[in-house]
């Protein structure tokens, strides 16, 4: 038995209609994977196989959580994910993925393995950006981390305007635009705005 046997499909053998699929993604799952975006998490998924004559439409409905590393800190973080989609199956020669929602598969074989799709579903659902809710982030690293964003003056003072960054707030770096101005750039602007 092959380690994605439980995420394979019945196709060839199932009747006109409506079907009903579901699967628990826990860690085993993610260690089998082996990619090293997501190594852990709990997702719940619900697959709707609906049979026609030439094609099979699968509806996805993914909801759980998976753990990522934060981009403040880099401390696992715990991330909710939802995703809903569908995927269209039909029967070919050779196993070919015609877009992001089309996939043809040899009929000699009469299933779909989607445990690869329903990772690539789940990294979807991951926003660009994650990061622990105020106060969560290491506390170590976002003292290091607040150490290093400190800006000199021209008078060798501390800038205070990354204050902020010490409650674990979004980080941001501002600019100071009345000091640190290349008057160049005015020119440049200025030759864009004419045209």
């Amino acid at each position: 038995m092959g380690k994605f046997d439980l995420y394979k499909v019945p196709l060839k053998s199932i009747s006109e209609g409506t079907h009903s699929f579901d699967y628990e993604l826990d860690n085993d799952y993610f260690k089998k994977i082996d990619s090293p975006e997501v190594q852990k998490g709990n997702v719940k998924v619900q697959v709707k196989l609906k049979k026609t004559a030439a094609t099979y439409e699968l509806n996805f409905q993914l909801e759980g959580t998976v753990l990522v590393p934060c981009d403040r800190c880099l401390d696992e973080m715990e991330q909710a994910i939802a995703y809903k989609g569908k995927l269209y199956v039909k029967f070919g020669a050779d196993f070919s993925q015609e877009d992001d929602e089309i996939v043809v598969i040899p009929e000699a074989d009469g299933e779909i393995n989607i445990a690869w799709f329903l990772y690539e579903f789940i990294i979807l659902s991951i926003p660009a950006k994650h990061v622990h809710a105020p106060g969560g982030c290491n506390k170590m690293m976002t003292t290091k981390l607040k150490k290093h964003l400190i800006h000199k003056t021209s008078d060798d003072e501390d800038d205070n305007s990354y204050d902020d960054f010490g409650s674990d707030e979004e980080l941001e770096i501002e600019e100071d635009t009345e000091k640190n101005i290349d008057p160049r750039w005015d020119d440049l602007k200025n030759i864009i705005d004419n045209n």
